[in-house]
This record gives structure tokens, C-alpha cells and sequence, in this order.
């Protein structure tokens, strides 16, 4: 979904570090539905094994910085891929064939998963996913959903061993994922990972913005509910977690509002409930079936309100526009329109969702990531010619942009890893 008020001119960097190694340095550029109850219960499982050692800290002061990272090194991990050279000209052209994406990642469970962002990997099928003592293992990438930016890897082996050992299984240290609903901003928090490839780096900083609507890898969506912080990230930190002050992950680190490639003050990281809600689904099914609404909306300002007819003081969103033969167009929603003097007529308004008031587009969108899946019915209340209607919609899955992903023109920075993506922050959907 959109807003009328959108502001084409920020730029998303990914937090990926290209390493050239022809040339002996480092150079970076910028860059409610039912889960499975398998995948769920084994999560759930490790999440109480490991923090029922933390339970008493809960409520206790923070603990060290230096507890918190010893505790935590072999939770998170260094990613290594080198992305497709699909019709590279020139195969031997080592400035192009040894070109290396460098991301964070860290243990998700005892199977040997490893969690990180779609963008690290790109369209990469193969990883290599090194520990803090130097261990270095393959890794398959079982999933990549580029509406959340979430991947999931599985470890396959060690790269000097041919077969994964159970000890290693056993080794794993999965992180605590804690409930990031209760962030508020003003929390410490800390960031761990890789930036520009130095391995185990810890930063800190504050939660700063909480609710924020982060655009995905994708382009035209948005991932809903985003942490925003001032904590350091800078490229290689993208997949790495974002910790409260007891060691438990309530975030993971994937996006910076830059005009360079560097921090510079705003990061932006995937909530550890997105995360919990996410990650089960796609080591199951290996895909996520996102809610898909079929419209845009745009905020409703006094003046449009004045123009057109309705209390200047209603709060809501009005419907901007709404997709052929989507869910939100089946049920009869309406949308704006333009007449020949180029004067808009306002659609419906929506003024709560499932009987949750709505007073910006960010609320529909937060809601819908939050708590739906694809198939599930949602409630919604529009003011229309004067009163409030409830329209029961039933939610469908987001049509495929793979096609459109093939024939995006290039962006105007440079992103080490196929397939490109718009340079701006796109018109988001429900």
C-alpha cells in the first residue's frame, strides 16, 4: 500500500561487503495464521531450555556488555557466498568471478539452521557459514522470502569433513528470540556481526523508532513492524541480531537510511516476532504465504476531508486505488478517482481493522504483517456516504515478482549481488 505523501528520495543499502581477493584488499560498496507446530514447538522448546537459565536476569540489571557477547560469539556467524556468474561474458575475468558477499547470520535452532537476510545471499544456493573459532561449514539455503528478507540456511558439512558430525549438531547454540513486541523506544540495545568482513564486532546503542514500515528486497511491499535504532550497522552487520540488555535477540539487523554506504545514525532492523512467526513456515513449506490485500491507500488530511464532505476530524485512511479481481476489489471496496478538472474524489475510508482503530496506513499494514497469512478472513469498517460498513475480506497470496524482478532496470548504486532492486523506497501493499 501507498501513501500520497510518498518521498521517492530516500535510498535502502543492504548490509552486504563485496571482497575483491584479485587484488590482495577489501573493498565494500553499499548496498494469524497456524505456524507448523513441529517447527514451532522445537523453537519454542530451545527458546525455554536457555532462557530458563536467564529467567532470574529478566528482571535484574542489564548484564555486561562483555557477559553478553562471550555468551554470545558462537551464536552468530560470519556468511560467505559468491553470487551466480550467470551469462558473465568473460568467465575468467577475476575481478568479476572472485567478487564475494560477506554477511552476519546466527543459530537458529539444534538441526543446524542459520537464519540471515535474503539479500545477504542473494540468489546464491550455496554459503559458507564460518563460527567464531574459524570453523567453516557449507550451508544449502533452504529459503529465501524476498517480501521479508528472511533465509534460512542449512548446514551441510564442514569443509574439510564430507558428512556433518552429530558433535557438531549438539555444539550449536541457538540464539534466545525474545518477544520484541515489548521494545520501547529508549531501550538499550546491541548489535553483533561483521561489518565490513571484521568479524565479532559488538556496537550499542538505543532503540529509536519503533512501527516503521521498511521496504522489501522485493519492491512494492513493505516489512511491517520494523525496529529502527542508533546502534552502529554498517555493511557485513545485515543477518546479524539486535539484543536487549539480557542477551535475547529481539531483532535482526538489516537496512540503514543513508546517503552513503556507511551509518549514519539510522538503522533498521526485522523484528525477532516477525521472525518467530516467519522462519518455522519456511524450514516446513519453504516458502511464506503472505496476505494480499489489493489496494493502496493514502492519508487523509483535513483538506481532503473538507473537499470531500466528511467531518475533518474522522480518523482513518482512505482507499487509493484497488487491483482488479483482488480481494479488496471482490467484496466491493471502492476506490479514488480523478475527474476531468483533475480534482480527486475520495474512495472509502477505512477506519478499523478486525474493530482496531486506524489512523495511518503504517497501522494496516503493521496489522495485516502482524497477524494474518494468506486465506485468512480480515474485518474491515469504511466510512462510507456517512456511515460505518463492515466488509469481511478474504485474504489471498501476493502475486509473484519474480518476473519483475528479471527486468528492473539497474539501480544507481551498486548492490554486490543479483537481482537488482529499485534504488528508491517503493510504494508499499497490503
Amino acid at each position: 500500500m501507498n501513501t500520497s505523501q510518498h518521498k521517492p528520495m530516500r535510498k535502502r543499502f543492504a548490509f552486504a561487503t563485496a571482497v575483491v581477493f584479485a587484488i590482495a584488499m577489501m573493498i565494500t560498496i553499499p548496498l494469524n495464521g497456524v505456524l507448523p507446530s513441529t517447527a514451532v514447538a522445537q523453537q519454542q522448546r530451545i527458546n525455554s531450555d536457555t532462557s530458563s537459565s536467564q529467567s532470574t536476569n529478566s528482571s535484574s540489571n542489564p548484564l555486561p556488555l562483555r557477559t553478553i557477547f562471550k555468551q554470545l560469539e558462537n551464536s552468530v556467524v560470519q556468511i560467505t557466498s559468491k553470487p551466480p556468474m550467470i551469462g558473465l561474458s568473460n568467465p575468467s575475468n577475476q575481478s568479476s568471478s572472485n567478487v564475494t558477499t560477506l554477511g552476519s547470520g546466527f543459530v537458529y535452532d539444534k538441526q543446524g539452521h542459520i537464519v540471515t537476510n535474503g539479500h545477504v545471499v542473494g540468489d546464491a544456493m550455496i554459503v559458507d557459514v564460518t563460527f567464531v573459532n574459524g570453523n567453516r561449514y557449507t550451508a544449502k539455503v533452504i529459503a529465501n522470502d524476498i517480501y521479508s528478507d528472511i533465509a534460512v540456511l542449512q548446514i551441510l558439512q564442514n569443509a574439510s569433513q564430507p558428512v556433518l558430525q552429530p558433535h557438531l549438531l549438539s555444539s550449536l547454540k541457538p540464539l534466545v528470540l525474545g518477544n520484541s513486541s515489548n521494545a520501547e523506544v529508549g531501550d538499550s540495545v546491541i548489535a553483533i556481526g561483521n561489518p565490513f568482513g571484521l568479524s565479532d564486532t559488538m556496537t550499542t546503542g538505543i532503540v529509536s523508532g519503533i512501527g516503521r514500515l521498511l521496504p522489501s528486497v522485493g519492491g512494492g511491499f513493505s516489512i511491517p513492524n520494523a525496529i529502527q535504532t542508533d546502534a552502529p550497522v554498517n555493511p557485513g552487520n545485515s543477518g546479524g541480531p539486535l539484543l536487549d540488555t539480557q542477551g535475547k535477540m529481539i531483532a535482526m539487523n538489516t537496512a540503514i537510511l543513508s546517503g552513503a554506504s556507511t551509518f549514519s545514525g539510522i538503522g533498521f532492523a526485522i523484528p525477532s516476532n516477525t521472525i518467530t512467526k516467519i522462519v518455522p513456515i519456511l524450514i516446513e513449506k519453504g516458502y511464506y504465504p503472505h496476505a494480499y490485500l489489493g489496494l493502496t491507500l493514502g492519508t487523509l488530511t483535513s483538506d481532503l476531508a473538507q473537499d470531500a464532505g466528511i467531518p475533518t476530524n474522522l480518523k482513518g485512511v482512505y482507499v487509493n486505488t484497488v487491483t482488479k479481481n483482488g480481494p479488496a476489489d471482490k467484496v466491493g471496496i471502492h476506490g479514488s478517482t480523478i475527474d476531468q478538472y483533475s480534482k480527486k474524489h475520495l474512495g472509502d475510508i477505512i477506519i478499523a481493522v478486525d474493530g482496531k482503530n486506524i489512523t495511518k496506513s503504517d497501522d494496516v499494514i503493521n496489522y495485516i504483517g502482524q497477524h494474518k497469512i494468506s486465506g485468512n478472513d480480515l474485518t474491515l469498517t469504511l466510512y462510507r456516504n456517512g456511515h460505518a460498513v463492515d466488509f469481511k475480506v478474504t485474504l489471498a497470496a501476493r502475486p509473484s515478482l519474480r518476473p519483475f524482478l528479471i527486468t528492473l532496470a539497474p539501480p544507481s548504486f551498486a548492490i554486490p549481488h543479483p537481482p537488482t532492486r529499485p534504488p528508491i523506497i517503493p510504494a508499499p501493499h497490503p
